[in-house]
C-alpha cells in the first residue's frame, strides 16, 4: 500500500474492517459545491493514468501515476484501505469485469483496461472510470468500448426530477440489448457523497420495482458493465477481482452526477 502524507484528510473507514453506510440521497448546495472539486480532480486524475495507457506499461506503474495525481491536487484515493483493498484505483484488464488489482501485468497491444479512480477531498467522493484501448484493438473490442460508454451517456440524460431511478437501467439495458451484449447485474451504480457507497443501489438493468424516485439534489454513480458474452463470473482468490466465467471481454464507463431541477450534471468532468 502507498503512503499518504498525514496532512491529507482519509476517509472514516481507514484503518477499520467495514465502512459507515448511510446519508441522505439529496445533499446540501454546500456539500454538492464540495463534491464538484472531488469529481473534478478525480476526472482530472483518471485523465492523466489514460495518458499513460500504452502496451509495455504495467497496471501498478499505472497506479503509481493516479495515487500522485491525488496526493498532489491535495485528495486522498479513495480505493485505498477500502475494506482492506491495497492500491489508489482498479485496473481490470479484458475479461476483467470490475475490481482489478494493480500489479506486475504487464498491458500488451490489443488489450482494453478500465481505470476506476476515486477522489475523496473536502470530506466527500468522487468516482469515475473508464475503459482504454491499448495499442492497436480488434474491431469488436472498439466498439464494446464505445457502445458502453454511450450506454452509459444514454441513461445520464434519462435522468431527470420525477422520473424513478430505473430509468438508468431501462436505458442501458435496452441500448445493449441491440448489440446482444451482456449487462452485468450483481455489480452496481450507487449513492455516494460523504460516503464511498451510501447505501443506494443503482442497477444497470430493468428493474420495474426500483420505486425510488429522482429529486433535485441526489447524487449517484452511473456505471454500467457491459460483456460480449455471458454476465455470469468469477471471483478470483484475491477477494476482489472478478472476471467473466467464460473470459469473454468486458468494458465499463463511469460518471457521478447530480439531478438538477432540469436534468442532471456530471459532477466527474476534467
Amino acid at each position: 500500500m502507498r503512503k499518504v502524507p498525514a496532512h491529507i484528510e482519509r476517509p472514516e473507514y481507514v484503518g477499520k474492517k467495514r465502512p459507515k453506510t448511510g446519508e441522505s440521497d439529496v445533499k446540501s448546495p454546500e456539500m454538492i459545491e464540495r463534491m464538484r472539486v472531488a469529481g473534478r480532480i478525480a476526472a482530472q486524475a483518471l485523465e492523466e493514468v489514460g495518458r499513460h495507457v500504452r502496451p509495455g506499461v504495467t497496471t501498478d506503474e499505472l497506479d503509481v501515476v493516479g495515487h500522485e495525481f491525488l496526493l498532489d491536487h491535495g485528495a486522498y484515493p479513495s480505493t485505498l484501505g477500502y475494506k482492506g483493498y491495497p492500491k489508489s484505483l482498479c485496473t481490470s484488464i479484458n475479461e476483467v469485469i470490475c475490481h482489478g488489482i494493480p500489479d506486475d501485468t504487464v498491458l500488451r497491444d490489443g488489450d482494453i483496461v478500465n481505470v476506476d479512480i476515486t477522489a475523496y477531498i473536502g470530506g466527500v467522493h468522487g468516482d469515475t472510470d473508464a475503459t482504454f484501448l491499448v495499442g492497436e484493438v480488434d474491431e469488436e473490442s472498439r466498439l464494446l468500448v464505445e457502445r458502453t460508454r454511450e450506454a452509459m451517456m444514454r441513461a445520464i440524460r434519462a435522468v431527470a426530477p420525477g422520473r424513478q431511478l430505473n430509468v438508468v437501467g431501462r436505458v442501458i439495458e435496452a441500448y445493449a440489448k441491440r448489440f446482444g451484449y451482456g449487462v452485468v447485474r450483481d455489480f452496481t451504480g450507487h449513492g455516494i457523497g460523504e460516503t464511498f457507497h451510501s447505501g443506494l443501489m443503482v442497477p444497470h438493468y430493468d428493474d420495474p420495482s426500483l420505486r425510488v424516485e429522482l429529486v433535485p439534489g441526489m447524487t449517484f454513480t452511473i456505471e454500467p458493465m457491459l460483456t460480449l458474452g455471458t454476465i455470469e463470473y468469477e471471483i478470483w482468490p484475491d477477494k476482489w477481482t472478478a472476471v467473466t466465467a467464460d473470459r469473454k471481454r468486458t468494458a465499463q464507463f463511469e460518471h457521478t452526477i447530480l439531478v438538477t431541477e432540469t436534468g442532471s450534471e456530471i459532477l466527474t468532468l476534467p
